[in-house]
């Protein structure tokens, strides 16, 4: 009976019109047609048949062989004893011909039982019509899987374009482009990772569950091992893990990764996000740049087929070299200061003092805390163009490598392109001693209220005991980076199903009502 209700509930939402398909679709079933067929296989794309006869004349074409194809339909025309039917493949768009002088009898009456968006099947041969737009003349003609929701009429033009992230599925079938740009991120994670195998580095899978909350400052997911009674956090970074990877003899490793963070939603980020961190023996953060400079002119090259993209208002030139600042010239430069200004806690506190924060939290702030954050404030957005900015102060760099010349700043850089931070990169810290004290200021600072403070990985600094070799490691940010090569302003576009507020299907009367 439980079960009764449930399914009631839900066919009690449909419309007049999927009613009236559910009618069709008890009736193909009478007929002794099933309305989900399987077994049936199409031997050629739209694509295929576009490139081979879309530029020929109609006398050109001439006989063809016999094509099976399968797609969902977007449009009919029907003309009673005809229809044209425009059907997409998930290669291209193309018409179908259908005609009761030709499409075989059992056929033409299943196609009476058709609804725009139903997914079909036929076999024919290709012509071109009157009008000489490409078709397939159908003589074998079968509904595979019966569409009980209409399509939207202009699913693009919703207003509520949250409709579009919470309903993909349908997005992606109203919308070629859709699914061209979200194919396009397919394209460009594929030529990452083959660009890592090029250059022999070693793919690996480190864990999503960490018992200790590292890798990055960032609040993490809590969650609970019932076997094990035991608090876990959902990775915020697999870095620590990587490293240990380097200390136990893999010398180049790299990991796409899924990472989780529990934070707020923005143009730019989602609560889980993909990136690709790896770890370099023996490299140092510059083999990283020149290595970034190569990757992302290799995307620009062979996936975008454009050394130029164009992104909102902006040109982006992806060819190198690209710019090389450090944190304190890149402040002087885009504030019209000198360094030795810049290197003035009080002319710091001076260009800050127009900035949304609390006064009394800013004048607190270290001289190091006070460049980053002039550096946010007054320079990232200006970042148009690639540029990697070095030599961050090591207090906001817990696992970076102080600089041998002068300890206030690491060996880091992080890479910028139109105005946001797209990776992130470091010589490691591999001083155990250097490593535990930097842990043990995250977990004061933890327990003096900051959620996006660590805890100490005591088995990290044990593994840096056992000597780790000097190595470069960098994150770049998958989704960020495919943003800017798609032109998306925002995350939800480049993922396949963003995170969203949980959908009421039913009215708080009829849940309560339940319970």
């Amino acid at each position: 009976m439980m079960k009764d209700k449930h399914v009631s509930r839900w066919t009690e939402l449909y419309t007049e019109q999927m009613d009236v398909r559910l009618d069709k679709r008890n009736k193909l079933e009478e007929s002794g047609s099933n309305p989900y067929k399987n077994g049936l296989k199409p031997n050629t794309s739209f694509e295929y048949l576009i490139k081979q006869y879309g530029e020929k004349a109609k006398e050109e074409i001439g006989e063809t062989p016999h094509f099976k194809i399968a797609g969902r339909v977007m449009m009919v025309r029907d003309f009673g004893k005809a229809a044209f039917l425009q059907v997409d493949d998930g290669t291209a768009r193309f018409q179908l011909y259908v005609n009761k002088q030709i499409t075989s009898e059992k056929g033409f009456a299943e196609y009476k039982f058709l609804d725009f968006g139903d997914i079909i099947y036929a076999e024919g041969d290709v012509f071109k019509t009157m009008k000489g737009e490409l078709a397939l003349n159908a003589r074998e003609f079968t509904i595979v899987t019966k569409s009980l929701r209409p399509l939207p009429e202009k699913f693009h033009g919703l207003t509520d374009t949250e409709l579009r992230y919470r309903m993909r599925y349908v997005d992606m079938i109203m919308n070629p482009e859709t699914r061209e740009k979200l194919r396009k991120r397919s394209e460009i994670v594929r030529y990452i990772r083959e660009a890592f195998y090029r250059n022999d580095f070693l793919e690996v899978e480190t864990p999503m569950l960490h018992s200790v909350a590292g890798g990055a400052a960032a609040k993490p997911f809590n969650t609970h091992h019932n076997a094990l009674d035991m608090e876990l956090f959902m990775r915020i970074a697999p870095e620590l893990h990587l490293k240990r990877l380097i200390v136990g003899g893999y010398h180049k490793v790299f990991e796409m990764n899924r990472c989780f963070r529990n934070e707020g939603l923005s143009l730019k980020h989602n609560p889980e996000f993909t990136t690709i961190e790896f770890y370099w023996a023996y490299a140092t953060y510059h083999d990283l740049m020149d290595f970034t400079e190569e990757l992302l002119t290799g995307l620009a090259t062979h996936v975008i087929r454009s050394e130029v993209i164009k992104f909102g208002e902006h040109e982006i030139n992806l060819k190198g070299p690209y710019a090389r600042l450090t944190m304190r010239e890149a402040v002087a430069k885009y504030t019209n200061s000198s360094l030795d200004q810049v290197n003035d806690r009080n002319h710091l506190l001076s260009l800050l003092k127009d900035v949304k924060q609390d006064p009394k939290k800013v004048q607190a702030l270290s001289w190091g805390k006070l460049l980053v954050l002039a550096f946010e404030e007054l320079v990232e957005s200006k970042l148009i163009q690639p540029t990697f900015i070095t030599e961050y102060p090591t207090e906001v760099s817990p696992l970076s490598r102080r600089n041998d010349d002068n300890p206030e700043f690491v060996d880091r850089f992080e890479f910028f392109m139109n105005g946001w931070e797209v990776a992130n990169a470091f010589s490691e810290l591999n001083n155990p001693t250097d490593q535990l004290d930097r842990f043990a200021d995250q977990a004061v600072a933890k327990e003096a209220g900051d959620d996006e403070a660590s805890d100490v990985d005591y088995d990290f600094v044990r593994a840096l005991e056992y000597g780790m070799p000097p190595t470069a490691g960098q994150g770049i940010g998958i989704d960020r980076l495919v943003m800017i090569l798609t032109n998306s302003p925002t995350i939800r576009d480049v993922l396949l199903f963003p995170l969203l507020k949980k959908e009421h299907f039913f009215s708080e009367a009829e849940k309560e009502e339940e319970l």
